[in-house]
């Protein structure tokens, strides 16, 4: 053991710190509750006492490691075991009343009162003394304080990213074993369907580049778990779970904006030529650690190891596995590192949504199918930058389009079964071909291999209300809510086809709800300001129009609104500079500003352009209200006819 120079230190003077109906004596070693002997081991002690000296702040797992264990290496994994036998030992098992209370991601915070008072002169023998010794609590508990070179030795040949995407479907097996042993084998009712949250990885590397990989790592474990069983485990999608990336939240809070149980913690490190991934499944009710483990690889490729890593998976939880679930582990999934790098980095750039991000997306994503022309997910990913790039008006339209459907198809050929590319060809079925059929047997397909994926739900959700299939959307969109919460888009989308079912009231306060969990989401307030509109009361839309995204689409809502207030110069004057500013790309816009000013020959002008530009704001058409003037307009048949629309 090293002799540590850690600034944070264990203060070991003769005071005693009392809290509630426990005395802590760090001269005596000893803890007693109201005069009772309390037996806790030795690093146990260490750690209560210097939570005790820190009592209602965060004290980081970084301090709590120097401060009692200085420089020799230990396990994140027994800190947590540590702080379990202190839970136990104080009767810490009180839902609403925790005195050591997880802060999630980032270590704990002692919540009681502690005062600090002078230790009176005691014989050495009295009390019952912490011992020295930590054998007991690594028997009795699996703690293990361990060396880097205690590590298993893989066999090893290449580079690091392929590793942490093995060592993620280890963290998989586990938490499935662990949280079986806590469940009855038998399907539960929906409402004992377990739900669980997996943080954000946290990047401890040191280096900010890294956060691509911390990112990537998080999403590819949330799509694994969430595909472990759908029907008895529920996992909350990324948008709901990114939101605490940033955040000190204590953890119960974590678990009631979330309505989960079970929470799974993440941290990615690097060290000279290693990389080190910790996991721990907690336990939200009473902050019990199910499980922990720290997964350390060299930065060399471990491609050789993803048969050890699924045959593993396949052993620790085949009881519960389908015969095709476990072949499907037992199948290699061969991935060029590199490729899976430049992967990793597209999706982080695609995920903010600018056309400077999305360029950068699809350039990493090209860059990926170069190296590993067979990597399917890649060839996904680039088509939808092309997409959206095309809808964005970064690039035209048809060849935006065109280049996205390439792609979709060329990953359709590599992996039938692979869930994001049914979900993107559905995407461009529905909103280039106008092929409702087609693009509802895709979604569904998509939902078929992953039931989980918010994302497919809210697709197959606004698919039906387009339809008019009120009854099935909504229903859809529910449960994209319950499994992405915190998702504005979840509940813009909620909100978006209550208006089209004509439930004002409940869309109003949905779509509020979405502008108070992000004031940025898209379209902002566009379908309040409508529901303002259709309630008669234009002058409660008209503050409402700088909250509307993106840009294009605000200038025609002014239209809209002047319109409503009477105000016709404004109107006409709006109307010109959409037009001037957006007629290649915005025609369906224009049509819907045409539409609800009643001036029919112009509306349908425009959407035959829109149709003739496969304007992805068509699929709206049989249920937008500003059209609602064109529906007894014989040629408002004939156009839905045009868009397939059944009868």
């Amino acid at each position: 053991m090293k002799n540590s120079e850690s600034p944070y230190k264990l203060i070991t003077v003769n005071n005693l710190y009392r809290f509630g109906e426990f005395v802590l004596n760090p001269g005596m070693r000893s803890l007693s509750r109201a005069d009772s002997p309390v037996s806790v081991t030795s690093k146990a002690f260490d750690v209560l006492l210097f939570l005790a000296q820190n009592p209602n702040r965060l004290v980081t797992k970084q301090e709590l490691l120097e401060a009692v264990w200085g420089d020799t290496f230990v396990e994140e994994g027994n800190l947590t075991q540590y702080i379990s036998h202190l839970r136990k030992a104080l009767g810490d098992n009180s839902e609403d009343a925790h005195l050591i209370v997880t802060i999630a991601r980032k270590g704990y915070q002692f919540t009681a009162d502690v005062t600090v008072t002078q230790a009176a002169a005691t014989p050495n023998h009295a009390g019952v003394q912490a011992p020295s010794a930590e054998g007991s609590l690594a028997h009795t508990h699996a703690v293990r304080e361990s060396s880097p070179n205690k590590a298993v030795p893989r066999p090893l040949k290449r580079w690091r990213y392929v590793a942490a995407l093995a060592v993620f479907t280890v963290i998989l097996a586990a938490v499935g074993y662990a949280s079986r042993r806590h469940f009855p084998d038998t399907t539960p009712r929906k409402s004992q369907k377990i739900m669980l949250a997996v943080l954000p990885f946290e990047n401890l590397t040191g280096d900010p580049n890294k956060e691509y990989l911390a990112d990537g790592l998080t999403e590819e474990t949330i799509s694994q778990l969430a595909r472990l069983d759908p029907e008895q485990l529920g996992v909350i999608a990324r948008t709901s779970v990114m939101g605490y990336k940033h955040k000190d939240e204590r953890l119960d809070q974590i678990a009631r904006d979330l309505s989960v149980q079970y929470v799974l913690e993440n941290s990615l490190r690097e060290n000279g030529n290693q990389i080190r991934l910790t996991a721990q499944l907690i336990q939200v009710k009473d902050q019990t650690h199910l499980w922990a483990q720290d997964y350390d690889y060299p930065l060399k490729d471990v491609l050789d190891v993803e048969d050890e890593v699924a045959n593993s998976v396949a052993r620790q939880i085949q009881l519960h596995l389908t015969s095709q679930q476990q072949a499907d582990l037992e199948r290699p999934r061969p991935v060029n590192p590199d490729a899976f790098d430049a992967y990793l980095q597209g999706y982080y750039f695609y995920q903010r949504r600018t056309p400077k991000d999305v360029d950068m997306a699809a350039k990493y994503y090209e860059r990926a199918t170069q190296l590993d022309p067979s990597y399917a997910l890649a060839w996904v990913g680039l088509s939808r930058a092309h997409y959206w790039q095309a809808n964005a008006g970064v690039v035209p339209i048809g060849e935006g389009q065109r280049l996205a459907r390439e792609a979709v198809e060329r990953a359709l050929v590599l992996n039938p079964n692979l869930a994001a590319a049914h979900a993107q060809m559905g995407r461009l079925q529905r909103q280039v071909d106008f092929d409702w059929i087609g693009a509802n047997a895709s979604v569904q397909r998509a939902i078929a291999l992953e039931p989980g994926n918010s994302e497919y739900v809210k697709q197959a959700a606004s698919s039906a209300a387009y339809l008019g299939r009120f009854d099935q959307a909504l229903r859809l969109a529910r449960r994209a809510v319950d499994l992405d919460p915190l998702d504005a888009g979840s509940w813009e989308n909620l909100g978006e086809i209550e208006f089209f079912n004509g439930q004002p009231d409940e869309a109003a306060a949905d779509c509020k709800k979405a502008l108070e969990v992000n004031p940025d989401v898209l379209p902002g307030s566009f379908y309040l300001i409508q529901i303002y509109i259709m309630q008669g009361r234009p002058q409660d839309a008209l503050p409402e129009i700088e909250r509307v995204r993106p840009d294009d689409l605000r200038a025609g809502v002014y239209a809209i609104v002047y319109h409503a207030l009477g105000r016709k110069k404004e109107s006409d004057a709006a109307l010109r500079e959409l037009i001037a500013k957006y007629h290649a790309s915005d025609a369906y816009q224009i049509a819907e500003v045409y539409g609800f000013r009643n001036q029919s020959d112009e509306a349908f002008e425009w959407l035959d352009r829109a149709y003739t530009q496969h304007d992805g704001g068509l699929i709206e058409t049989k249920v937008d209200l500003l059209l609602k003037n064109l529906h007894n307009d014989p040629r408002f048949a004939a156009f839905l006819k045009k868009l397939n629309f059944p009868t």
